[in-house]
């Protein structure tokens, strides 16, 4: 008689053994009051602050917790992981620390910075391994080197130990927080963090509502929980790398599924607007994945109004040179920058005319491609223009076609947008 395999949920038990194995790399983290934020949304917000962790994610405390759990044998043997980013430095660190030899396989792509980071953290303790173009060639690099060797493959979200050691997190916040909290928002990428959060709270603080938060272009839990099956999404925009997945978890999506009061998806330009708010008002530094937990507050503003509210600011390993583009984003999404194809006559002084005549007092041109050809009356040229307000843009529009120079307008043409652009 065949009995249905029951769901995998951390014991509080397990956590508390967790954070006991993980105290000495680990850092407790502040759960600090934002009064902004508290302000804007007229609550109490709470940034629990797990990018100011020593390899600035959270992704320490699944990674130690796991490889200290090896048997000797398996210890000896070493380690295997596939990544690029915040859970390479974690399992780095984390072999250094317990002098266990590890492997780390990242796509051949990888930015100079991400790979000097881990070596940091592993020292001679590592090897890193560049294979391949993609996250998944690395992955099956790394699990052929498991399979071949005998090595032990530490998954960053699919797996009990890592699970129980995010979990802490949950812990932790119980701890700071003397009052009832009403609501966490917590970043879905595989959904280790939410599987062990969500099920610590639910245990110790069933009335809070623990809501997990995608980006728009990679929903895969969204998906999963709406089909009730684990759904691998045919593609995903990656922008937001710590928390773009194809497919989450086994493990995670089945205590997800149960655990989780609501998901949530955020456009990316919405999280780079509160990238760049972070920086310039608060000189918080986070990356695409630690933000998503404050960009969903706008989406959840009535129904958070005087209450007890914590997000989880989950890693802060921001690259520098990706600034531009978060900055481009940011102002695409709030309908600030916008893109058009314009008709410019081949005579002498029509880029003047545009400039004095159709543009608005506040409105500067950001990009400008443009090649002149003599045998035609009319020359295209692809314009970038800034707005002081989005509602600058009808306005503009309408002098445009009223004086000829309208051609087209690109930011509604994605596939037409990313060629000229």
């Amino acid at each position: 008689m065949n009995q249905e395999k029951q769901t995998y949920f951390p014991t509080i038990e397990n956590v508390k053994i967790a954070a006991k194995a993980i105290r000495k790399v680990s850092t407790v983290t502040p759960l600090g009051h934002s009064l902004r934020y508290s302000k804007q949304y007229d609550s109490n917000i709470f940034l629990k602050r797990e990018d100011l962790q020593q390899v600035r994610s959270y992704k320490i405390r699944g990674a130690y917790n796991k490889i200290s759990s090896l048997s000797t044998e398996q210890s000896k043997k070493g380690v295997v992981c596939a990544s690029a980013g915040n859970h390479a430095q974690g399992v780095a660190l984390s072999c250094k620390l317990l002098k266990i030899k590890g492997t780390i396989y990242m796509p051949a792509p990888t930015p100079n910075q991400k790979v000097e980071q881990v070596k940091m953290f592993g020292e001679d303790f590592i090897e890193i391994k560049l294979e391949g173009d993609t996250f998944d060639d690395s992955y099956y690099a790394a699990i052929a080197e498991c399979n071949g060797l005998k090595k032990t493959f530490i998954h960053p979200f699919n797996d009990e130990k890592v699970i129980e050691g995010q979990a802490t997190i949950g812990l932790e916040i119980l701890e700071q927080f003397d009052a009832s909290i009403d609501y966490v928002f917590i970043a879905v990428g595989g959904g280790g963090l939410a599987a062990g959060l969500s099920t610590v709270f639910k245990a110790l603080s069933p009335n809070t509502k623990i809501i997990g938060v995608e980006p728009e272009g990679a929903p895969s839990m969204s998906e999963s929980i709406k089909n009730d099956k684990n759904t691998e999404l045919k593609s995903i925009e990656k922008f937001i790398d710590g928390a773009a997945v194809k497919r989450v978890g086994d493990l995670n999506f089945a205590i997800c599924k149960e655990n989780l009061d609501d998901m949530i998806t955020v456009p990316e330009g919405k999280v780079c607007e509160t990238i760049l708010e972070l920086y310039n008002k608060d000189a918080i530094v986070v990356e695409p994945a630690g933000a998503l937990s404050i960009s969903v507050l706008d989406f959840y503003a009535e129904k958070i109004k005087d209450k007890n509210v914590v997000c989880v600011v989950s890693g802060s390993n921001n690259d520098i040179t990706r600034t531009p583009e978060i900055k481009e984003r940011a102002l695409l999404y709030a309908n600030l920058k916008h893109y058009f194809i314009i008709n410019f006559p081949q005579r002498a002084g029509a880029l003047k005319e545009f400039v004095v005549d159709i543009l608005g007092e506040n409105d500067d041109i950001t990009y400008f491609q443009y090649a002149k050809k003599t045998n035609r009356e009319n020359g295209s040229a692809v314009v970038g223009v800034q707005l002081k307000s989005a509602s600058d843009l009808e306005p503009l529009i309408k002098k445009m076609k009223q004086n000829d120079f309208y051609g087209d307008y690109l930011n509604d043409k994605p596939d037409l947008f990313q060629f000229l652009v």
